[in-house]
């Protein structure tokens, strides 16, 4: 990161990161592990200089309800996840690697098809279908659907219930209290 700063030439030149089992980062010019994913000028520009962002849930509502509609996913219940996971930033990234506004794993984005998880609109697509996935596995069940979305389905699947893991369970019920709270607000006619 160093030399984008230093040597505004390399900028120019394709990155990779992907970030390891033990939640170390590597960065390459040279993807040569199908782990890397491109590292993109906007993330490049955050990595290097944070900056506060205003973000909005309207910036993104029309594209939640057409995207809902595709995977017969409640909007309501996908600006739930957005809101807990990334708090509607397009640019976020988590320290054990999940990008962008449903903060996939580059192994789920990969497999969802999400080509650039910075870019809000395929990062959406690829996380609704993602959950729709969780849901159709969970039989529509959206605690389990939930809870396998952040712990991973073979955890979910493996139990038949939310694992007993702190992070997991304080998951589901910030997207609960999230989705309640559309749902009020939305039957209010107030908005999010």
């Amino acid at each position: 990161m160093l030399l984008w700063a230093v040597f505004p030439a390399f900028s120019s030149a394709n990155m990779y990161t992907f970030v390891d089992e033990n939640g170390v980062i590597h960065f390459s010019n040279v993807p040569n592990d199908r782990r890397y994913v491109k590292v993109h000028t906007q993330s490049r520009m955050q990595l290097r200089a944070p900056t506060p962002r205003h973000v909005n849930l309207r910036d993104y509502e029309h594209y939640i309800r057409s995207v809902g509609s595709r995977y017969q996913v409640d909007p309501l219940l996908i600006q739930a996840v957005i809101k807990a996971e990334s708090n509607f930033d397009s640019q976020a990234l988590s320290c054990k690697g999940a990008q962008g506004l449903m903060q996939l794993m580059p192994g789920t984005a990969r497999d969802m098809r999400v080509s650039d998880p910075f870019d809000p609109l395929d990062n959406i697509k690829g996380g609704t279908r993602y959950l729709r996935k969780m849901l159709n596995i969970f039989d529509e069940d959206v605690h389990l659907a939930l809870a396998a979305y952040n712990a991973g389905p073979e955890v979910v699947k493996n139990i038949g219930r939310i694992p007993d893991i702190p992070e997991t369970i304080e998951y589901v019920e910030r997207v609960l209290r999230h989705y309640r709270r559309y749902q009020i607000a939305s039957s209010s006619g107030t908005g999010g």
